[in-house]
């Protein structure tokens, strides 16, 4: 009986993990919420920019919902604990946070230090925020000193409670005033965010290169995207995922976000970190790359190959289907199937086209296929969008086949509900002297509807109208439909051996409701291609090539465009990764599959913790989606369930400590605290060895500690004191065991806290409160976990009354 008691209460542990899961996600769509403010800008012609800043402070979110989001099982066991036992103080709820609050500072901080790779050291960045919260975390405990022992042994006075519940929106207030420097003069300092807690979305700054083309990920992360697509015979679907594993790791991401992912793995749910293959190494910096390199699929025409005819294909949204082409290589004389899938990107199945999934069939020398998607027509103006046709493997196909290059097809459905903006395909074109012409790409997006026009004119820069080419102006129209129109230069000879002039295109305004987009100019450079080697610019790296210029330019092309698919298929990984669920359909899909559907980078454990967890997550999505009402339905519900399971859970331990012939007392500060807090220590050595400093590692945990006092405590003794008040009696709170608890857990924080600290200032430890030199952290961590062991003992032996 107590071995189904055991299994049954981790059983509601997972359950309880994942419905944190639904709330932390609630807490950001909560936080996340922003307003438009109007800024002065001299630079623009309205004299003003519109800029979003965030309604929640960061700090003071961390400290009041996010709270709630880590320790909402703690702070509901205390005070169902205490309602549901008459109003009588109980053990298990008090013993519970005190346990949980010595497990995070002492077992957490040392396993951090742990994690930490030899050489590197983490430290805190908002240090203020961080002191202020670590007194905290230790005054709340000497304050509960005071009142159970000092002031009132063993009763509990109306004003105590008031004043402990207070200390919560004190401790918030001060907080915010250190993150704001309202009292402490100094001089402005560029640092970055050091926020205590969860904030899940990005700054403005951040934002904003994001979003910017030239300065989003495909300029933050080139040499990823580069270096990705030279790795020979690397598919394209993995090459993004790699991608995205990169940018999610680079990107600053605080304790909510690593919490999120914690859960998700232990019950084998959707990751916010993508799984990827370690079996792909980058090519190394230095050293020239060889992308002529070509790689035989077919083994010298022993197996068939089967590949896209092109990697890339447009559709207008009102023609219904799109048609993409299938070719096969290599050997022809016998019957192949092969997979044909569909992936989202920025388009999603059913709203923007229907997904696709079929076997599709070559008969021996059969050379071309054709499969045709349906596209959705909502008459309703969108961006254009973009999705990817997959080819796979069958299995137990005979013979066997290899995938060639093209093994992913990116379709673009573009949006003919609108006139569209136009603007320049490419920033930069090269083009060479002895074509005697130049073609540069101009491109319609955002709709086709109807016919428009643009106006153009060069500019001389090195390269001279009249000398080096025809420049002039004119204006180019495109008919309805109609998503690419070239404009035509002709270029004049050279007696120049050498050359490398430029000259500028730039348009000017649109005629027919079509509006102009982000890139209005263009640089062309002209090069003398005549018995010298022609040097491609492809993001910012010089690629030399010794070929012909003919396929010098073909394969910069056929490169440029494979870069191109990665960084797309990346964007959709990415959109991929979303915190929140905004639509029940989805929600399901995700709580039904292992691995939030990603079978392929699902591993074995993944299996096993979504078999456990399957009737959780069932029951769970009905739970309201994160992204309707603006997250507080899900905040709300995911609230009182995970009520409900901490008092199955109270029950649960109660029962299995009896069993076993533990006092509750022991039974919380172990089994209970350990089980309320495992989610947070993954997500803590996840974010120690991910993030660029420790405030979102350790530097949550004393805010954490102390919110646990404040709320956990100070709200149930204060509806148990008015209604004993009310009878005319006290609150009795026997001191009891808890007394020594908080006494010994007082100065375990005390001797972790100080070592922290002189870990900040002694060049010995690396001057950092996570990793440094291995002797010296090494140290520190078994002193940390001795201190909680003691803990442990001590507080059990005295509950056992050995001592």
């Amino acid at each position: 009986r107590a071995f189904l008691y055991f299994l049954a209460l981790l059983w509601c542990f997972l359950a309880v993990a994942i419905l944190a899961d639904i709330f932390m996600c609630s807490i950001e769509k909560i936080t996340s919420k922003t307003r438009k403010v109007r800024v002065a800008d001299s630079s623009v012609p309205e004299g003003f920019k519109q800029i979003e800043i965030k309604v929640w402070n960061d700090t003071v979110a961390n400290l009041s919902l996010l709270a709630m989001g880590t320790s909402a099982p703690e702070i509901l066991l205390s005070v169902i604990e205490i309602v549901g036992n008459n109003f009588y103080s109980g053990t298990l709820g008090p013993g519970t946070i005190v346990g949980s609050a010595a497990f995070n500072l002492l077992v957490i901080s040392a396993i951090c230090m742990m994690s930490i790779p030899t050489g590197e050291i983490r430290r805190i960045n908002n240090f203020k925020v961080f002191l202020v919260t670590a007194f905290s975390c230790v005054f709340a405990y000497v304050w509960l000193i005071i009142t159970l022992i000092a002031v009132s042994p063993g009763v509990i006075e109306i004003w105590e409670a008031i004043v402990t519940l207070l200390f919560f929106p004190l401790l918030i207030i001060i907080a915010f005033i250190a993150e704001k420097n309202f009292c402490i003069k100094q001089k402005p300092k560029r640092e970055d965010s050091g926020v205590v807690g969860i904030s899940l979305t990005r700054d403005a700054e951040e934002q904003q290169a994001l979003e910017e083309p030239h300065h989003g990920h495909s300029d933050m992360y080139k040499v990823s995207f580069q270096d990705l697509a030279m790795v020979e015979d690397l598919p394209e679907e993995e090459a993004a995922k790699i991608a995205a594993r990169k940018i999610a790791e680079n990107e600053h991401h605080n304790s909510g976000w690593y919490r999120i992912n914690a859960i998700r793995g232990m019950s084998g749910g959707k990751r916010v970190i993508p799984t990827i293959y370690d079996r792909v190494k980058l090519p190394e910096e230095d050293g020239e790359n060889d992308l002529a390199k070509t790689f035989d699929h077919s083994e010298g025409g022993t197996k068939p190959v089967v590949e896209f005819t092109a990697s890339s294909v447009a559709v207008l949204e009102n023609e219904g289907k799109v048609r993409v082409g299938i070719r096969r290589s290599g050997r022809k004389d016998a019957a192949v199937s092969v997979r044909v899938e569909t992936i989202n990107g920025t388009a999603l199945a059913g709203s923007d086209y229907k997904h696709f999934d079929e076997v599709i069939q070559f008969g021996a020398n059969e050379i071309l296929r054709q499969v045709f998607i349906e596209i959705v027509d909502d008459f309703e103006w969108e961006p254009d969008e973009f999705f990817f046709v997959k080819l796979a493997n069958v299995p137990d196909e005979t013979p066997n086949f290899e995938l060639g290059k093209l093994a992913i097809c990116q379709v673009t459905i573009i949006n003919d509900d609108e006139p569209g903006t136009l603007d320049f395909a490419r920033p930069s074109i090269v083009a060479k002297e002895s074509s005697r012409l130049i073609r540069v790409p101009i491109q319609r997006t955002g709709g086709a509807d109807g016919h428009v026009s643009v106006k153009w004119k060069t500019k001389d820069m090195t390269a001279f109208s009249g000398k080096d080419f025809e420049g002039g102006e004119g204006e180019l129209k495109f008919d309805n439909g109609e998503t690419n129109k070239t404009i035509t230069i002709p270029l004049f000879s050279s007696n120049k051996p050498e050359r490398d002039d430029s000259f500028q295109i730039e348009l000017l305004e649109t005629t027919g409701g079509a509006k102009l987009g982000k890139l209005t100019k263009t640089i062309v450079t002209i090069v003398n291609d005549e018995g010298r080697i022609l040097k491609c610019y492809m993001l910012s790296s010089v690629l030399i090539l010794n070929q012909r210029c003919d396929e010098k330019l073909l394969l910069f092309s056929e490169f440029n465009g494979l870069v191109s698919r990665i960084v797309n298929l990346t964007f959709g990984n990415l959109d991929g990764l979303a915190l929140d669920d905004d639509s029940y359909i989805n929600q399901f899909r995700n709580a039904m599959n292992v691995n939030g559907g990603d079978i392929e980078s699902a591993t074995f454990l993944d299996y096993i913790l979504h078999f456990l967890t399957f009737v959780w997550k069932i029951i769970f999505a009905f739970v309201p989606p994160v992204g309707m009402g603006g997250g507080w339905p899900a905040f709300i519900i995911s609230l009182g369930l995970i009520g409900f399971l901490t008092a199955l859970i109270g029950d649960l331990a109660s029962l299995f400590g009896c069993l076993i012939g533990l006092e509750d007392s022991i039974t919380a500060i172990t089994l209970v605290a350990l089980g309320t807090s495992m989610p947070d220590t993954f997500a803590s050595k996840t974010a120690a060895i991910m993030e660029r400093y420790a405030d979102s590692s350790i530097g949550n945990v004393t805010g954490s500690n102390s919110v646990n006092v404040f709320l956990g405590l100070g709200l149930p003794w204060v509806i148990a004191s008015i209604y004993w008040n009310v009878k005319g009696e006290q609150f009795e709170v026997p001191v009891g065991s808890l007394g020594l608890s908080v006494v010994l857990y007082t100065v375990a924080a005390v001797t972790a806290l100080t070592i922290l600290i002189i870990r900040r200032n002694v060049g010995v430890f690396g001057k950092g409160e996570l990793g440094g030199p291995v002797p010296g952290k090494i140290a520190c961590a078994i002193i940390f976990v001795l201190l909680w062991v003691l803990y442990v003992v001590i507080s059990a032996l005295q509950a056992q009354k050995v001592i």
